[in-house]
């Protein structure tokens, strides 16, 4: 739930990073806790001081239902890509279809990575473990 204004190539931008929407997840069986995250989407992006673009760093890619178009790029991961991926559909998925995984236009431009590991079973099909590279300042390629 911070920023730091950094810069590429003389050109300022904002890198915004959110705590985990998903910390007390577990802890909800007790019903002792309320809040499922520690994440706190505006009182991070009010941190911003000037117009330069925003870059957001969220583990869950759900929150891009609420990010504003003030924000140029969220990176998330989380999902694995929907682990198991099949002609481009993940049977199961936690941020639904639309977010599990790639490059989606909301609000702003979200890219979900399918990360390297594994969640609850150690398996993985039609989605293999990847690395993004994003490169900030020239104009937008795909490298395949």
């Amino acid at each position: 739930n911070d920023v730091q204004r950094l810069n590429k190539a003389g050109r300022p931008f904002w890198l915004a990073g959110l705590g985990d929407q998903l910390a007390y997840w577990p802890a909800r069986r007790y019903r002792t806790v309320r809040r499922v995250g520690v994440d706190d989407l505006e009182g991070t992006l009010n941190k911003v001081t000037d117009d330069a673009p925003v870059i957001l760093l969220a583990h869950e890619p759900n929150v891009a239902t609420r990010v504003p178009s003030r924000v140029a790029l969220q990176l998330s991961g989380h999902t694995h890509g929907g682990q198991v991926r099949l002609l481009g559909w993940s049977p199961v998925s936690p941020a639904g279809q639309r977010l599990a995984y790639g490059h989606v236009r909301m609000n702003s431009d979200v890219i979900i990575s399918g990360g390297l590991g594994c969640s609850i079973v150690p398996f993985r099909l039609g989605v293999p473990p990847e690395i993004v590279l994003v490169t900030l300042g020239k104009p937008a390629s795909i490298v395949s």
